[in-house]
């Protein structure tokens, strides 16, 4: 959520920021409700202090003999009129909070405007693999070697389903163990968080009131719940409506947790297989951190999961996302994109965020600084580190043989009792 003094000092700069992401933003109705709302405060409390001051009178006027039944009827009078303002005062805080609540994040400065054609690759690992051979994409690979079965997952589940079958379950839990001993490795907090949610931890993340309709929700729970669409959304709520200590912070998680979306997409072409799908894994890092140090964790942020990929020997780039391909809630994005020689494309497994204090704002997480004494807001942070669902076709994909076989990248090769080559299955 933005802060309302940014808008009431400038509010034409925050217009034009908002524009970069593509939203564009009519100040003029939520600075009059502004404005109304400060003049009832004044009343009100005006009102309150002669309350006081009539009320305070009572004893002398009686010690006076002087009828008081004037006083009473007065401080009546005033209450009445309090009590209609307070309403007014109500009806308008909900306007303003419904009206922030809805803003999306200003973008940090540098940032070029517009969408994703306006998006700048600034570094990549290795080079494109070159084949020598006819290339083979992931699905045909996955099922030649056993790893997946689609057409029993389609069965089951539907479109944008899948099933990990013997190695390719393997497979893929060795993909999630190396992320996971890398990340205690670094220092960060291991966290399992429940995948049923409530409403109020869609708020906290910047996902509601947007991006309502995105998310799996569940009928017949009170409260009612939705299914996680990425661990993020439960991490960011965790210290929701508490004040850190400053000595705590930084504050480093990751948690591992299949992720639900509904934007599974069209499903075009060359998104099939597990490029896009209903359900998938993820291992997802967040960073509480002091306002001074959230440029440092982006950058730590970023390395890591940028050392993930590296580690596993794949080619990709890192893409700085322009304005308007960020999502709502964030100023500033990175995408870790590895290469799919069968598309001839990038395709994003890692995006990594900084928040600022847009999120704590809405979940009201603060700390106390040690030198004033006042709270802050956090700044929060997150990145994957990482999503399976790409990286596993990418594996496939780079690492593919002539004779149909695929390479295991030697760091997966203890989570596969030390089996170096896939090799396709007899038929």
């Amino acid at each position: 959520m933005l802060d309302i003094n940014r808008i009431r000092e400038n509010p034409e700069a925050v217009k034009e920021a908002l524009k970069k992401k593509l939203w564009d933003a009519d100040f003029t109705e939520l600075l009059a409700w502004d404005k109304r709302k400060k003049e009832l405060i004044q009343f009100v409390e005006g009102n309150k202090a002669e309350m006081n001051r009539l009320s305070a009178s009572v004893p002398q006027a009686k010690k006076n003999g002087e009828d008081v039944s004037k006083i009473f009827a007065k401080v009546k009078e005033i209450a009445a009129a309090n009590a209609e303002s307070d309403k007014e005062l109500k009806e308008l805080e909900d306007k303003i909070f419904n009206f922030l609540a809805e803003l999306p994040n200003i973008p940090d400065d540098d940032l070029l405007g517009g969408g994703k054609e306006n998006n700048k690759p600034i570094r990549s690992f290795g080079k494109k693999p070159e084949f020598d051979f006819p290339l083979k994409d992931h699905v045909e690979l996955a099922t030649s070697l056993g790893l997946v079965d689609y057409d029993r997952g389609a069965k089951i589940a539907g479109r944008g389903a899948w099933i990990y079958t013997n190695l390719g379950a393997q497979l893929e839990w060795a993909l999630l163990n190396y992320f996971i001993t890398t990340h205690l490795k670094d220092g960060y907090t291991f966290i399992l968080p429940p995948h049923l949610l409530n409403e109020a931890s869609g708020f906290g993340a910047g996902q509601f009131p947007k991006f309502r309709e995105d998310v799996f929700w569940l009928e017949g729970l009170e409260p009612q719940r939705f299914l996680l669409p990425t661990a993020e959304t439960a991490l960011v709520n965790l210290y929701r409506d508490e004040i850190l200590k400053e000595e705590d912070l930084p504050k480093k998680f990751f948690a591992y947790t299949p992720c639900y979306r509904r934007e599974a997409g069209s499903y075009r072409t060359e998104e099939r297989g597990m490029i896009r799908g209903y359900q998938f894994d993820k291992v997802e890092m967040v960073q509480y951190t002091k306002p001074e140090d959230s440029d440092a964790a982006f950058e730590e942020l970023v390395r890591k999961a940028e050392d993930l990929v590296k580690g596993l020997g794949l080619h990709y780039q890192v893409s700085k996302l322009a304005a308007g391909d960020i999502s709502h809630s964030m100023a500033r994005t990175y995408d870790i994109e590895v290469y799919l020689p069968s598309m001839g494309i990038y395709k994003e497994v890692s995006s990594a965020s900084n928040a600022r204090d847009y999120q704590a704002r809405r979940t009201m997480c603060r700390y106390r600084d040690n030198a004033t004494g006042k709270t802050r807001y956090v700044h929060t942070l997150n990145a994957s580190g990482l999503a399976t669902s790409r990286i596993f076709p990418a594996i496939l994909e780079q690492f593919q043989q002539a004779d149909g076989s695929v390479v295991i990248p030697e760091v997966l090769r203890p989570w596969m009792g030390g089996l170096e080559v896939l090799k396709p299955i007899k038929k």
